[in-house]
């Protein structure tokens, strides 16, 4: 089975900035994407950013210019440096992972188990 721990979350002022860490473990043959998920108390889960296989990522547009996705290939880790932080990035964060866990399966998504930021002063 393909697990997800995510770490770094914590309580920090506006303007401040958190790292987010994400170690996958678990037979995967190959990976397609990992990403960051958030979602706040009431409201629907959103993307916040994605890096593919060939290194292209993507941003929800709140968060560009401020947030920064890269990735550790060699301890199949995935970073969120996020900066300048609101209080609107008030959230649980997810990783996300789709990855083939055999050269004849199809590409499935997996979660990790959450981490909490809260920005507030």
């Amino acid at each position: 089975q393909v697990q997800l721990v995510e770490s770094g979350g914590g309580l920090v002022q506006p303007g401040g900035s958190l790292r987010l860490s994400c170690a996958a473990s678990g037979r995967i043959f190959s990976t397609y994407a990992m990403g960051w998920y958030r979602q706040a108390p009431g409201k629907q889960r959103e993307l916040v950013a994605t890096i593919i296989s060939g290194g292209s990522t993507n941003y929800v547009d709140s968060v560009k210019g401020r947030f920064t996705i890269s990735r550790d290939n060699a301890k199949n880790t995935v970073y969120l440096q996020m900066n300048s932080l609101k209080s609107e990035d008030t959230a649980v964060y997810y990783c996300n992972t789709k990855v083939r866990v055999d050269w004849y399966s199809n590409y499935g998504d997996y979660w990790g188990q959450g981490t909490q930021v809260i920005v507030s002063s």
